[in-house]
């Protein structure tokens, strides 16, 4: 497949300056992704640290926990399914008004976990409506996360594009950043008081950031590349089926790349959050302070990483960070079960920092340049989605289990995630550098029918 290295066309006169400022639009993707992976985000830490005492108390042991880590994982399950219909609805209406509509979703999901009875008080209702709510949470954020990064990609001038389009992935250690430091106050309180209600309160500052995630995101306009669609009268009518039909190939390549990815924020932010504090004997505050710094680490290489793809290639910037993740799995699990302060602060910096910031930063440009305008939305949120429901959503379960079947000891936990990192290493490989690609060229052309050879009469 030939890559372009043209530029993409300019905005229409009428996006220029204002709203369709590149920098402000990657900014106001920026807050709004933040805003809504703190949404999904304090599930995960809540799952690691609450909800086994609260609604799943009725199990003993790992059984509770077990519980909590699958209602987590429930929230991965239903984002393929946010993804397919918003995904549609992105390259079937606009991108902007798709982005409206899963932030309400994911705002109003949260804030009612805050004000859920416990299994203490309603029975088995408590866990029931919790899966319910974790289901819409995963939803919302299924169908955001396309729109989030096509809103900073499609803006953004060709030869900066990995770079403005990282400002969306700040979204994921921001949000973990702002989850971890709500429970990290809330953590201060007396345990009675935090399990009654300290933690309710980072779930219902969801109210607060819905707001201005909304105001934010009224004033951002359409982007380019889709009004072009428009334009043109180029708008699929089966997005899904033409990027299947089309770029099946692309997109399955593009999933593997996700693995490395999911698994390894998944890891480090949920199931190693719960290892340490309950297996290793590390303190709430300290892990959730050393996630901190983590994903503040990783806010600053997602710009790094994203930044210096434009200049060397994505393909480079996100096989070097993957094969750190191979290289770092073993020492990241030999540093967490010492329990050391210091150890455990450089298992979620080198996790959460190192290897998730650097190899998600490129990601955004290079998954969207892989792919069509006409259907990019749907593909960008088939390719996240539904390969998150395995890299992300189970790797909880997936560690929990190897860690049971290795006698309470991480060694099977990081010989996986060799296995991960060499699976999406393999097929970052097979996939075209995009670096500079004009996002209006047509990357897979349906093949025209030969015509119809005619024969030519024998004997005139």
């Amino acid at each position: 497949m030939a890559i372009s290295t043209s530029a993409t066309h300019a905005p229409p006169a009428s996006q220029q300056g204002g709203a369709a400022d590149p920098r402000r639009v990657a900014m106001a993707s920026a807050v709004g992704a933040t805003i809504e992976w703190y949404d999904f985000f304090l599930y995960g830490t809540a799952a690691g640290l609450v909800f086994d005492k609260l609604y799943f108390n009725g199990l003993d042991g790992p059984a509770a926990q077990f519980a909590a880590f699958g209602t987590f994982a429930v929230g991965f399950l239903a984002r393929p399914v946010g993804g397919v219909v918003f995904g549609h609805f992105g390259d079937r209406i606009g991108r902007k008004t798709m982005l409206i509509w899963t932030l309400m979703i994911m705002g109003v999901g949260t804030a009612v976990i805050g004000l859920l009875p416990t299994y203490d008080q309603i029975g088995v209702w408590a866990p029931v409506l919790l899966v319910v709510l974790r289901v819409l949470q995963g939803i919302g954020v299924g169908g955001e996360y396309g729109g989030a990064v096509l809103l900073a990609v499609e803006f953004a001038p060709a030869r900066r594009r990995g770079f403005f389009g990282s400002f969306a992935h700040i979204g994921v250690p921001g949000g973990l950043f702002l989850a971890s430091g709500a429970f990290a106050i809330a953590s201060q309180l007396p345990d009675e008081a935090f399990l009654a209600w300290g933690w309710r309160a980072c779930f219902l500052l969801s109210i607060v950031l819905l707001a201005i995630g909304a105001w934010i995101r009224l004033s951002v306009m359409e982007t380019p590349s889709f009004q072009r669609v428009q334009e043109d009268k180029q708008v699929s009518a089966m997005p899904v089926t033409e990027l299947f039909a089309r770029q099946g190939r692309t997109l399955f390549l593009g999933m593997g790349t996700r693995f490395i990815e999911g698994f390894t924020f998944n890891l480090f932010s949920v199931y190693l959050l719960a290892y340490a504090v309950d297996e290793v004997g590390v303190s709430k505050s300290t892990a959730l302070n050393c996630i901190m710094v983590g994903a503040l680490l990783g806010v600053a290489l997602v710009l790094v990483s994203g930044r210096l793809s434009d200049r060397v290639g994505r393909r480079p910037v996100f096989a070097s960070g993957a094969a750190f993740a191979l290289v770092f799995a073993f020492p990241a699990a030999w540093m967490i079960q010492t329990g050391s302060t210091l150890g455990v602060l450089c298992t979620f910096v080198g996790g959460l920092g190192v290897i998730y910031g650097w190899v998600y930063g490129p990601l955004a440009a290079f998954w969207s340049e892989l792919f069509d305008t006409r259907y990019r939305y749907s593909a960008l949120s088939t390719l996240y989605q539904v390969s998150g429901v395995l890299a992300s959503g189970m790797t909880p379960l997936i560690a929990a289990w190897l860690v049971t079947k290795g006698d309470g000891t991480l060694w099977l936990v990081a010989t996986y995630n060799v296995v991960v990192a060499a699976i999406s290493l393999v097929c970052a490989r097979f996939l075209p550098e995009t670096r500079g690609r004009d996002l209006t060229e047509d990357l897979a052309p349906v093949a025209q029918p030969a015509p119809a050879r005619v024969e030519e009469p024998v004997g005139v």
